[in-house]
C-alpha cells in the first residue's frame, strides 16, 4: 500500500466511527458524556489530517505523525473513561449539568476541565457490548488508528542521497 492508500484507510475508518457515533447518539438516544466529545473531537482531528494528506501530499511524514499523536491523546481520554467507569461508586465524582447546559451557562475553563477530566456521568456505561463499553471499542479504535498511522509512516520512503 502507498502513503495515499493508507490515509485512506485511515479516513475510512474515522469515517465509520463517527457515523456510529451519530447513530448512537440520534437512533439509540445515547446522550455522549463531555470524554465522549472529546474523543469525537480527536477522531475528527485525525480524519482532518487524513484529509490534508491526501488532498496535499500524503507522502509528507508529518501527517502520520500528527494522525498518530492524535490517536495517542484521544486513547488516554478512553482510558480516561474506562478508569472512571471501573471506579468504586463511592469514588465516582458528582454528576453536572450535561454538556448542553454547560455550554449554555457555564465558563470555558469549566467545560474545558469537563471534557478533559470527566465527570459522573462519564463514567455510566450506558450502552456495551461483549463486554465493553463504549470508551473500550474507543480504545480499540484509537489504538487501531494508531497502527494505520505507522503503516503510512513506513510506506513513505525517504530518497537517499547520491554518493558525492
Amino acid at each position: 500500500m502507498n502513503s495515499t492508500d493508507w490515509a485512506l484507510a485511515t479516513l475510512s475508518v474515522i469515517a465509520f466511527l463517527l457515523a456510529g457515533a451519530q447513530y448512537m447518539e440520534h437512533i439509540l438516544y445515547l446522550d455522549p458524556c463531555p470524554l465522549c466529545m472529546m474523543q469525537r473531537i480527536w477522531f475528527v482531528q485525525i480524519g482532518l489530517v487524513a484529509c490534508l494528506a491526501i488532498a496535499h501530499n500524503s507522502r509528507l511524514r508529518i501527517y502520520p505523525l500528527l494522525m498518530f499523536f492524535g490517536a495517542v491523546i484521544g486513547a488516554g481520554f478512553s482510558i480516561r473513561q474506562l478508569y472512571l467507569q471501573n471506579l468504586p461508586i463511592d469514588q465516582v465524582p458528582t454528576c453536572g449539568a450535561d454538556l448542553a447546559s454547560m455550554i449554555d451557562y457555564f465558563p470555558l475553563s469549566d467545560i474545558l476541565r469537563a471534557m478533559t477530566m470527566g465527570t459522573g456521568s462519564c463514567s455510566e456505561i450506558s450502552w456495551s457490548f461483549l463486554g465493553i463499553s463504549i470508551a473500550g471499542y474507543a480504545l480499540l479504535a484509537f489504538i487501531f488508528l494508531a497502527i494505520l498511522a505507522l503503516g503510512q509512516w513506513k510506506s513513505v520512503t525517504i530518497p537517499h542521497q547520491a554518493a558525492i
